[in-house]
Formats: C-alpha cells, sequence, structure tokens
C-alpha cells in the first residue's frame, strides 16, 4: 500500500476506533458487534463476494424498528470522521514531506512561468488585472450542522498536533483523549437541524467560515504569493493589493426564496458589517499591544502630536472608532434606536491609518515590524473591506417584468407583459433617458411588486462596498437587463451596481451573445457601464435542460462568443460561472476547470459560485483554504499567460455533433418517456428530500408544480442518493457511440490528450463511473419500484454500462481515474460505510411509503429521522452532492 494513503487510512481506523469505543459506552458490545459485522459484509461485498452481498442486505432488512436510528447515525458518523481525515491529510505536514510536495501550488506555477520565458513585465500586468471573486452561496446541499462542522474543525487541529515529532507520550495521550471527546461529543449531539435554516442563519455560515479559516488564510495566501513573485521575477505583491475578493448569496438570493425578503437583506448587510468591525477590532487590539515603537516619520508626527507611543495613539482612536461602530450596528441589529455614531464605513477609513503607520515604521528603518501583523491587516482588508461579504443581489427576471406589467397599466400605458421586445426595449430606454421620475409617488402596488421595489430602496440606501452585483436569472433578452437599470434609477441608487444577466438554459446559453450585442449596441447603456461588462453562466439548469454533455459545450460556446462580442467593442468581460460541487452542476477541480476554459475567457478576471457543502470542503480549514485560494490564483495566471489551445476546427465539429446526440438522448428519456417522472420519483428519495431541513430555500420554484419546476439542485442530489447519479451522465453513450461509429477513435483520443476542455468532460465522466453503482440503484428499484416502471431503470442501467465501456474504449490505459489513484483511494475507502447506508435507505423509504396516510396512520418518528440520517449520511459519503 502506498505509505501516503497508509497514514491516511490510520488516521480513519483512529477516529473509528473511537466512535466505536463511544457507541460501546451508550449501546453496549452486541450493537458494536453488529455494527462491526454490516461493516464487514459491506467490504467483502465491494470485494465481489456475492453471498456476503446478500447477507449484507438480509441483515440490514432484518433491522427492529429501534436499531435503524443508531445503525444510521454510526456510519453516517464514521464518514464525517473518514471526510475530517482526507481534509486534513490533503494539507498534511507529514503527507507533503513523503509526497516531496512542501512548494504552494502557486510557487510551482511561477516557476513554470519563468521557464517558459514569461517576462516579469508580463506577471506584473497579469498580476495587475488579476480580479478573482468567490461568492460564497447557501445551496440546500450543505447536510452538516454547523456546531458538528466546529467539533470537526477542532478535531483536525488535535490530528496536526500529533503529526510534531518533539511531541512525548503524555501530550500524545491528552491529545487523543481530546479526540475521543469530541468524536462523543459529536455522537451524542443531532446531526440534522430541528428546523430549517433561515436566510441569516445561512449566512452566518459564511461569516464562520471566514472567520475559522478565510481570515488567517488570506494573509498566509498573499504572503506565499508575494514571496514567490519576488524569487521567481523580482516583484513584490503592492501593499494594498489583494487579487481576490470574498462575495455573497445568502440574503441577497431571493429567486425562489420567499423568506429573503427586503428586510431580511437589509439585516444581512447590517451582521456582516458588524462581524467586521468585531474582527478588525480584534486586529487593531493586536497591533495597539504589538506597536510600541516610540520613533516615528513626520506624517505620523503631526498626526499624534507629542505622544511618547505614536503608533499606539492613532491607533486606539481607530479602534474606539470600531468599537463605537460595532456597538451602534450592534443596537440596529436589536431593533431598538441608538446614540453610538456609526463611525467606520468605508475601507479608506482603515485602510489610511494603517498605511501611515506602515510607511512611518519602513521610513524608520523598521521594515521588519512593518511587514508583520500590520501587513496582515491591510491585506485582509484589501481582501474583506468593511462589509466582510459584499452581498449579490439576484431575483428572477419576471418579477421586474410583474413590476413594469402592474405600473404600465396604472398609468394607462397598455400592458408591459404583452409588448414585443423592441418595444419593451424603446419604452425602458426613454424612461431610462428621462429626467422625470417614472414611479408616482403615491402608488400602492400588490404586495408581490411592492417587495421588489421595497429590495431596490434597500439597494439605493447602502454604501457601494456593501454591494457585489445585481443577477437577473432567467435572462433571455436584453429588456431583462434594461429593466433593472431602470429599477436601480427609480430608486434612486447614488452609484453605478453592475447588472449580470445569468444564461441557464440551453437555448439562452446559444442566444448569450446576442443579447449582449444587442446591449452593448445602445449607446446609452455603453457608457453607462464603463467598459465592463458581467455575464452570468449558468451550469445547473442547462445541464437540468440539455444533459451535461450537450450544456458544457454549450457554456463553452457561449463564453467563447461573449469574449469576442465584448472584444470587438473595447469592452472587458468578467464571466461568473455558477458552478456547484457535483459534476451535473459544472463541478470539476479548480485548476482543470479554468484551464478548460476558452482563451481569453479569463482576462477579465473570474467570479465562481463555491455553494453548499462545497464551501465546508474547500474554505472549511486554514490550510485546506490557502490551498484553494493557491488553486484558482495559479491556474488564472496560467491560463492568462500560457493560454490552453483554440479547438482545431474538426474537433469543434465533433463536438457539435456530440452535443447533438447526447441531448437528443437525454431529453428522450427525461421529457419523451412517458413513465420516466413516476420513475425518478419511486426510485430517489425526492419527496422526502422536502423533509430534510437543509437550506431555507424550497426545493421548488412552484410548491404546486412537477419534476420541470424541481430546481436543478435537488434534482441532481435525489440521483446521487440511489448512486444512478443519471445527470452527471445521461446522453453521454449516444455521444461517444455516434463518433465511435462514424471511425473517429483516433480522433477523440488526439482530444483527449491535446484539448484540456474535452479531457476534462472525460475525467468527470470517469468520476462519476466510480461514484455510480449499478448494484446499488437496482436494489432501489427492487425495493421502491412498481413492477411495471422496473423496465426503464433497466435500459438506464444498461446506458450507463454502456457509457462506462465507451469512455474505457477512447482512454489510453482503459480503466477508470488510473491517473487520480487519490481519487480512486478516496471513494473506495468511503464505500464499506456508504453502502449500507444506501441499502438502509431504500429499506427505510419502502417502509415509509407502505405507511397509509389517508388512513390516519403517521410514520414512525425514529424512521422518518433514520431516513433523514442516510440523506445526509449519503451526501457525506458522496461529498460532492449538488
Amino acid at each position: 500500500m502506498n505509505q501516503s494513503y497508509a497514514m491516511l487510512r490510520g488516521n480513519v481506523g483512529l477516529l473509528g476506533q473511537l466512535l466505536g469505543e463511544t457507541i460501546r459506552e451508550q449501546r453496549g458490545d452486541g450493537f458494536v458487534a453488529k455494527i462491526e459485522t454490516i461493516r464487514r459484509l459491506a467490504k467483502s461485498s465491494r470485494a465481489g463476494n456475492a453471498a456476503d452481498r446478500q447477507r449484507l442486505f438480509e441483515t440490514l432488512h432484518g433491522l427492529p424498528d429501534d436499531e435503524l436510528l443508531p445503525v444510521a447515525r454510526a456510519f453516517a458518523q464514521f464518514l464525517n470522521l473518514a471526510n475530517i481525515a482526507e481534509q486534513h491529510h490533503t494539507v498534511s505536514r507529514a503527507n507533503a514531506a513523503l509526497q516531496g510536495e512542501a512548494r504552494a501550488e502557486i510557487d510551482r506555477v511561477l516557476g513554470r512561468l519563468a521557464a517558459a520565458g514569461i517576462g516579469a513585465a508580463a506577471v506584473e500586468a497579469a498580476l495587475a488585472a488579476l480580479s478573482i471573486d468567490i461568492v460564497l452561496t447557501a445551496h440546500p446541499t450543505e447536510a452538516t450542522r454547523r456546531t458538528l462542522i466546529h467539533k470537526h474543525i477542532a478535531i483536525d487541529d488535535c490530528l496536526d498536533r500529533l503529526e510534531l515529532d518533539e511531541l512525548g507520550g503524555a501530550e500524545r495521550a491528552q491529545l487523543r483523549e481530546r479526540i475521543a471527546e469530541l468524536v462523543a461529543q459529536a455522537w451524542h449531539s443531532d446531526e440534522i437541524r430541528g428546523q430549517r435554516p433561515t436566510p441569516q442563519d445561512e449566512a452566518r455560515l459564511g461569516y464562520s467560515a471566514i472567520e475559522t479559516a478565510l481570515w488567517p488564510a488570506v494573509a498566509d495566501y498573499a504572503r506565499q504569493l508575494d514571496a514567490s513573485l519576488e524569487e521567481h521575477f523580482g516583484l513584490r505583491l503592492p501593499l494594498d493589493a489583494t487579487p481576490l475578493r470574498f462575495a455573497a448569496w445568502m440574503g441577497g438570493d431571493r429567486d425562489g426564496n420567499p423568506s429573503v425578503t427586503a428586510a431580511v437583506t437589509r439585516e444581512v448587510l447590517l451582521e456582516s458589517r458588524a462581524t467586521a468591525m468585531r474582527l478588525y477590532r480584534a486586529e487593531v487590539q493586536t497591533l495597539v499591544n504589538e506597536l510600541s515603537m516610540s520613533e516615528c516619520n513626520a506624517e505620523l508626527r503631526e498626526l499624534v502630536g507629542d505622544a511618547a507611543e505614536p503608533y499606539r495613539a492613532l491607533l486606539k482612536r481607530l479602534r474606539a472608532a470600531l468599537r463605537e461602530t460595532h456597538e451602534h450596528l450592534g443596537d440596529k441589529l436589536q431593533g431598538g434606536g441608538t446614540t453610538r455614531r456609526d463611525l467606520i464605513r468605508h475601507s479608506a477609513q482603515l485602510r489610511e491609518p494603517l498605511q501611515l503607520c506602515h510607511r512611518s515604521l519602513v521610513d524608520c528603518g523598521m521594515r521588519r515590524i512593518a511587514d508583520g501583523a500590520l501587513l496582515d491587516s491591510l491585506r485582509r482588508l484589501s481582501c474583506f473591506g468593511v462589509n466582510l461579504l459584499r452581498l449579490d443581489i439576484r431575483q428572477e427576471s419576471q418579477r421586474h417584468a410583474e413590476v413594469f406589467s402592474e405600473l404600465t397599466r396604472y398609468l394607462g400605458l397598455g400592458d408591459y407583459a404583452q409588448w414585443s421586445e423592441d418595444d419593451r426595449q424603446a419604452f425602458l430606454l426613454r424612461e431610462l433617458n428621462s429626467r422625470r421620475p417614472l414611479i408616482p409617488r403615491h402608488w400602492q402596488p400588490g404586495a408581490a411588486v411592492r417587495e421588489v421595489l421595497d429590495t431596490f430602496a434597500v439597494i439605493a440606501a447602502q454604501d457601494r462596498e456593501a454591494l457585489g452585483i445585481y443577477v437577473i436569472s432567467m435572462a433571455h433578452a436584453a429588456s431583462d437587463v434594461l429593466a433593472v437599470q431602470l429599477l436601480l434609477k427609480e430608486a434612486g441608487c447614488p452609484f453605478r451596481l453592475p447588472v449580470a444577466p445569468l444564461f441557464e438554459t440551453l437555448d439562452d446559453l446559444n442566444r448569450a451573445a446576442a443579447v449582449i450585442d444587442q446591449l452593448l449596441a445602445v449607446d446609452w447603456y455603453r457608457g453607462h457601464i464603463d467598459g465592463r461588462q458581467f455575464v452570468m453562466i449558468g451550469y445547473s439548469d442547462s445541464a437540468k435542460d440539455a444533459g451535461v454533455l450537450a450544456a458544457s459545450w454549450a457554456q463553452y460556446r457561449a463564453q467563447k462568443a461573449l469574449v469576442d462580442s465584448c472584444a470587438a467593442r473595447g469592452v472587458t468581460l468578467t464571466l461568473f460561472h455558477g458552478r456547484g460541487g457535483s459534476v451535473g452542476r459544472g463541478g470539476a477541480p479548480a485548476h482543470d476547470a479554468l484551464l478548460s476554459q476558452p482563451p481569453g475567457s479569463l482576462a477579465g478576471g473570474l467570479r465562481v459560485t463555491e455553494q453548499g457543502e462545497m464551501i465546508r470542503f474547500k474554505y472549511g480549514l486554514p490550510k485546506i483554504a490557502l490551498n484553494s485560494l493557491n488553486l484558482y490564483t495559479s491556474a488564472i495566471l496560467e491560463a492568462n499567460l500560457l493560454p490552453p489551445p483554440e479547438p482545431e476546427a474538426q474537433w469543434a465539429e465533433v463536438m457539435d455533433e456530440m452535443a447533438a446526440d447526447a441531448c437528443a438522448e437525454y431529453r428522450g428519456y427525461v421529457r419523451g418517456e412517458p413513465d420516466f417522472v413516476p420513475y425518478f420519483r419511486a426510485a430517489t428519495p425526492e419527496a422526502e428530500l422536502g423533509k430534510l431541513p437543509l437550506g431555507s430555500r424550497p426545493t421548488k420554484r412552484k410548491p404546486d408544480g412537477g419534476v420541470e419546476s424541481l430546481r436543478a439542485i435537488p434534482w441532481i442530489f435525489a440521483w446521487t442518493q440511489n448512486r444512478l447519479m443519471l445527470p452527471a451522465w445521461l446522453g453521454a453513450s449516444a455521444a461517444l457511440r455516434g463518433q465511435l461509429q462514424r471511425g473517429r477513435k483516433e480522433l477523440l483520443e488526439e482530444m483527449c490528450r491535446r484539448w484540456p476542455f474535452f479531457r476534462t468532460r472525460i475525467a468527470m465522466l470517469e468520476m462519476v463511473f466510480l461514484k455510480s453503482d449499478l448494484w446499488l440503484a437496482e436494489y432501489y428499484d427492487q425495493r421502491l419500484v412498481a413492477e411495471q416502471l422496473q423496465p426503464l431503470g433497466e435500459r438506464l442501467r444498461d446506458n450507463l454500462r454502456e457509457a462506462v465501456e465507451l469512455v474505457l474504449e477512447i482512454t489510453p490505459e482503459h480503466g477508470l481515474m488510473l491517473d487520480q489513484p487519490w481519487i480512486r483511494e478516496s471513494i473506495a475507502l468511503r464505500n464499506p460505510y456508504t453502502d449500507p447506508l444506501n441499502i438502509l435507505q431504500a429499506e427505510l423509504l419502502q417502509r415509509s411509503r407502505r405507511v397509509d396516510e389517508a388512513a390516519g396512520e403517521a410514520v414512525h418518528p425514529l424512521l422518518d429521522r433514520a431516513l433523514m440520517v442516510t440523506i445526509a449520511g449519503v451526501a457525506a459519503g458522496m461529498r460532492n452532492t449538488g
């Protein structure tokens, strides 16, 4: 066994042993023996022992009701502990030494750029243009409670300390005991929330990620980048520069979420700034403690007079202003009045005194002190500002149209909803150019329209620094963008807030460049945006609409067309990628995903969502967060300075054909197969997902809608649970079969070798195939699906088998993820614990669905709760579920 994997398995074994000890203390040796029997049977089943697989089915099928929940909890908790061990392993000192990977990714990439002959001037220009916005969202796939996440972080810290060579036996014993205590705390805590989180709760999860991981990581990231730049190119990162910033959707994303109101948005904005004030107050207190020096330059002396400790004198004033601002914001959040002043509203109010201290220290020969904690504070300020997270606002295009529809009817102008696109644009541009207000002061619109107008009033009342951009979901036409611009004008917004159309469906992606062309042809609009256009690319709904392969090619073509369109008019384009964690929602390793984009698509910077559980997996620990930030920065620098090749004409033709074949097959099943919807609802826990209080947003856009109204996230989440993973691969077999039948095997192999876009698509299919399981999907069908629907399940599984065989045929190694042994090991490590949860989930679904609710029967609370635990546990085992 690889020594690195042995270390990982050692930590997994330690955590599993401690969990077993905790369970034994509560439920006794007999129960622990049963858990071990189930685990052993699952492992043997995975090794191909059919008899043990049957015994595994029988053992779980025969569990009495009172054992269903504890068995489910045992395996779900183990998977959470395995995730902790794996996360720790990726940044472990011992593992890095073993693999010879002590250097940061940014250092390796800058070394490659230098070796490729890229000059310092080109790197400096690329760095100056580098803009990375990481947008934290609260989509409902994070199944782990915040209280448990904190315990998991503490366990990781203990594992980290156990790696220190200088630890003595007593210290090691103390650390092991602390881990045992934390494992016991987790076991005796409810892993399922008692109620659905509010948007404010979701926002606090974002604040928590920043405070526990990103706040320390950002300073370390800037230091690594600065040191690598100096080593390879003799450059230094400017004092006030951090190439990345953070934004959020929690509390601002109102698309289909009635819980997000104007009042909620206002509250989240206040709380975000209050959290920032608290963190900066602690920073400044540290600086007050440390900067006791008496020598300063004339600039600082003029400001503080004859103070014996000039730095402390200035910083104490700043500390007092931060304290009063924090208390003012606290009073506002409590809903009462306040006599305290709101003193710190802009980043410059913190930056200027901190930079003055830095200049003075440097002028007086104390650069080492200047570049310590003080520089870290300046880096954090550049990244987080005084608002911590800049809030994006998102709303569906139809909601804006409803405002103008109701307004034009009130004004006697007709019904905006019935107008043509040309008439809408003419009306909106006329009003945008008008100096008079459009909305009558005493107009009393309906509640839905009033809420939209109230949201724009909240936007207009903010400082520009508090907000990111405005995103229009389900954008179809230029009028959708102009409508938002007019609403901002009518609200009296004193700044220009960027407005980004979100193109989500296949048709909208295909029309995206034409829509932007229409907008950029308008003189008023081109002058208003000041040379910068934001466009959001939707991965979720386009994949749900057309299948992942057709959608990914449409996304690539749309980006290329948008880049060309904006370049032709001298407009800087920033693409905003609405990715999720799963392959069906655009998920891929960050480095691979970015290098597979069209050449030039990252030149205007990057905006990308980090959704649901991926926030924890990529930013939950300081070292993990540091790795993630390095990966983004290095990949974008590499993509801009050593761009991937333009696809050859023949490759693009092949992709056109593959996308058409894949889309036809996908839609043939999802839309054309009359049994598909009943089969989906029977074979997956789709109906039961609504019981799991994961997020504040409903699983459906319309409560009484069918599958077509189901959001892309629960659509993928449900198929992940039964291990068929359908949205991530359906259509691939038709696409590959068609090309092989045309005699293009060698061409496909060439595309795998030479084209990052195609290679990444195939690699993602391989990962999905490793996580899917035909025998488990078949077991769900046997337990849950009516006999007349089962032939459809057989056809889908046959399709998956064919897709796997076809991918193997065009990959040189003829094995899944052979070039990524770490991923194979990770999946293999989890399977013996995820499999029992899947089997148990199918059993629980059958028992709960047998209940005759019409006759007044109710699902047993323990059974219902056990089902929720299996859903959360499988999500932990699959990791990238939504």
